[in-house]
């Protein structure tokens, strides 16, 4: 379905009414704590994301709604796309999203019938997209342009202005959109242009969540934190090995520790990792001759930085960021397993396991609580992470490291422990203590990398 036919365009606010259903997408609010995110009726909401980068350019209706069903079915709640990848982007019918690769003038054609070319254009094709994901529970976190394309200077603050204020009030009704500032940049590359997009955004929908999507290694915080268009904070800890990670800002592959500095910031916002290593592509990212990141480093990334005190955390694979296809003559950083098989990799759908074992005790009163360890914290892979409840205690190894505690920082006399398996979401029962001091649980199997674990401790 090629759009021949190029309507011209008057530059209006135009907002699309398509309704969602509010009982399977409620909108999504910052708890009262500042710490997590929440829906507006006060439930628990725990962001488990994927990265659909190229979901609106790349996949037909058909294939779309066969990609969101198999995360609804993997306990995704949050699609993170990108809207405009580029300026001259098209979709898989051949329909332009912009007149004259200029940003302030979204080309939207009379109708939006689909079965009339004429008439579904781009945007019908992203309201489509967004109300598949609506009925599926799915919300949709919508990169708005990408970092690139203003970094480069094909796009000014008066153009984006009036993009944001267009691009808001087409979609504010919607309970379902996310609004994702940046785009895989650091915010002060064109630090006026992204705070201009944020306002505008701001101003036009009051009752919808905006974040930042930066550059590999760096926060939102960074630049953001106080502007009144962040909701809550994301950073991208990156592809790179400890030994591949040299620059200034760096924390190599302890993404736990982007956790806590967002954490300690005053005054409180939400933060989570919304790019870590993505699972299928190459460690360091560029040269495919290095060893893939798998499930285990996933799991690693995801449980590290949930139990620092993030409110979700989003999964990524090297095929389904760019909705690879069997016929695509390249793609980037070299994967070659199409979407539609990669969806199936191990670690997408060991995710929905983290999601359950945060869901599963109170949520909001969770905090780090590293201070219960009772030995070295450990560097690198023997690195142990902490949660708890006000009656509960997760503590995560990655390789079966021994895990020993001071519970008498603890209330209650007496707990119940058991295992949780982060690889199929499973508990075995070790037995019950008496919080008389240090006690010491070793994981089951040898000390080795992904033998990884969670120690659950309950109050009795």
């Amino acid at each position: 379905m090629k759009s021949s036919i190029f309507f011209p365009f008057l530059f209006v606010l135009i907002s699309c009414n398509t309704s969602t259903d509010n009982n399977l997408t409620p909108r999504i609010v910052v708890s009262e704590n500042h710490r997590f995110l929440a829906t507006e009726k006060g439930d628990p909401f725990f962001w488990l994301g994927d990265t659909g980068w190229l979901l609106p350019s790349k996949l037909s209706r058909e294939e779309a709604v066969t990609y969101l069903e198999d995360r609804k079915q993997k306990g995704f709640n949050v699609v993170q796309i990108s809207i405009l990848h580029n300026l001259r982007n098209v979709n898989f019918y051949g329909d332009s999203a912009l007149v004259g690769h200029q940003i302030d003038k979204p080309l939207v054609t009379p109708g939006k019938s689909f079965n009339d070319p004429k008439q579904y254009d781009y945007w019908d094709h992203i309201d489509y997209l967004i109300d598949v994901a609506a009925k599926k529970g799915i919300y949709i976190g919508i990169v708005m342009v990408w970092g690139g394309n203003v970094k480069s200077g094909q796009v000014t603050v008066d153009q984006v202005k009036s993009y944001g204020e267009w691009l808001a009030s087409r979609y504010r009704n919607r309970s379902n959109v996310i609004w994702i500032n940046g785009g895989d940049t650091r915010g002060d590359d064109s630090i006026a242009v992204w705070n201009a997009l944020g306002t505008a955004v701001r101003k036009t929908t009051h009752n919808q969540l905006i974040t930042y999507h930066p550059f590999g290694r760096t926060q939102s915080s960074m630049w953001f934190h106080n502007e009144p268009w962040l909701d809550f904070n994301m950073f991208q800890s990156g592809h790179r090995r400890y030994d591949q990670d040299t620059t200034g800002l760096a924390y190599g592959e302890d993404n736990w520790k982007y956790a806590a500095v967002d954490y300690a910031k005053i005054p409180a916002k939400p933060t989570l990792d919304g790019e870590p290593s993505y699972e299928g592509v190459p460690q360091g990212l560029h040269d495919p001759a290095q060893p893939l990141w798998t499930d285990k480093d996933v799991r690693r990334y995801a449980y590290w930085s949930v139990f620092a005190g993030c409110c979700g955390f989003t999964y990524g694979h090297g095929s389904i960021m760019g909705m690879i296809k069997s016929t695509d003559r390249r793609s980037s950083y070299g994967p070659k397993v199409p979407w539609d098989v990669a969806i199936n990799a191990p670690g997408a759908s060991q995710m929905q396991y983290l999601k359950q074992l945060m869901l599963s005790k109170p949520y909001f009163e969770r905090v780090p609580a590293n201070d219960l360890l009772a030995e070295e914290q450990g560097k690198k892979y023997d690195y142990i992470a902490i949660t708890r409840g006000n009656d509960y205690v997760f503590a995560y190894t990655w390789n079966g490291r021994n895990i020993s505690l001071n519970l008498q920082k603890m209330t209650g006399s007496e707990f119940k422990a058991s295992w949780f398996d982060p690889r199929i979401g499973t508990y075995t029962a070790i037995g019950t203590f008496k919080n008389s001091g240090v006690l010491t649980f070793d994981p089951p199997g040898e000390n080795e990398p992904g033998n990884d674990w969670v120690l659950v401790l309950e109050k009795i």
